[in-house]
């Protein structure tokens, strides 16, 4: 993978950036609700230089990445989830992954987005339209993942998500995705929250944060300011003694690279690797569509790598 821009005007600007997109998993209420806050405003810049997207298409990929980022928080070893949208309205759908270790890469499946006029508002329900949610978990020490699917109800992600957990899983659940920008379309801040009762959560708790999540302010302006998360978070949800329990980074990164891609290459159909390597058209461009890294081979590669293939 190649970043084509980091976040950060020098390098002390991106180290304080490094050290400010984190996951905060966190538990309140007497340990009955499980929560994770992320500040992923480096992550969401770096995914949209990388993918060359517009301000709507920056909207919707960024809020699957935050959600993803929020969901990985509960995973450890080498687990994956990944989570799929396959909808008929404009965005047509997007895909992300990430792992344990806060790595979230994945694309939008129609780049750019068709709009007939200029947004309105941060409304997606129009884009979105009539679709399906997916979640597969990819754990260490299970046989096979496991995916649950629910049709979309709301056209939002946030909300789709707590549809999901709470129909596929049972686990009453809360998120909050928000991408704040200013006047010229800049990200200037990008964070999400995710809340899960626990075992023994009572009724009138969860009819209480959900009245609480409702009145939160934008997320991504609340990861910009200087007392987030414990501060921030104890303001936000009072007399719930929020507890820190955690704090992991959280990045844009795609383990891509030119082997992976010459290993990919070198097992298609022998003719047709022949006619390629003989043919062209050089360079052969392949481009991983999770991180948009573009990767070329010429007429001397294409041999080494049919060679290769033949040992």
């Amino acid at each position: 993978m190649e970043k084509k821009k980091l976040y950060g005007e020098d390098l002390k600007a991106q180290l304080e950036a490094s050290r400010r997109d984190k996951l905060y998993p966190f538990l309140m209420g007497e340990d009955t609700i499980r929560g994770v806050a992320v500040n992923g405003t480096r992550m969401v810049n770096e995914m949209r230089w990388n993918h060359e997207l517009g301000l709507l298409e920056t909207l919707v990929l960024g809020h699957g990445y935050l959600a993803a980022a929020l969901i990985s928080a509960t995973l450890k070893g080498n687990d994956r989830i990944a989570i799929d949208v396959g909808c008929s309205g404009p965005i047509k759908g997007m895909s992300v992954e990430a792992n344990a270790f806060g790595e979230v890469r994945g694309f939008l499946k129609q780049v750019p987005i068709p709009i007939d006029k200029p947004l309105e508002s941060f409304d997606l329900r129009p884009f979105y339209g009539a679709g399906f949610l997916s979640v597969t978990k990819y754990l260490q020490d299970a046989k096979h993942p496991f995916t649950g699917k629910v049709m979309m109800a709301y056209g939002s992600l946030a909300k789709d998500l707590s549809h999901y957990y709470l129909k596929s899983e049972q686990l009453p659940s809360a998120f909050s995705l928000g991408i704040f920008f200013d006047g010229e379309g800049n990200v200037q801040g990008a964070g999400g929250l995710m809340l899960q009762a626990l075992p023994g959560a009572p009724e009138s708790l969860l009819a209480r944060l959900e009245a609480l999540v409702h009145d939160l302010p934008s997320m991504g302006q609340a990861v910009g300011a200087a007392d987030f998360p414990e501060p921030w978070l104890a303001e936000a949800f009072p007399g719930l003694g929020p507890r820190i329990l955690d704090r992991r980074g959280v990045e844009f990164m795609c383990h891509c690279n030119r082997e992976k891609i010459g290993t990919m290459l070198a097992m298609l159909d022998p003719a047709e690797l022949a006619d390629m390597a003989r043919n062209g058209p050089f360079p052969v461009e392949i481009r991983c569509h999770n991180c948009n890294t573009l990767y070329a081979f010429d007429r001397k590669d294409l041999a080494e790598i049919r060679a290769a293939a033949k040992k």
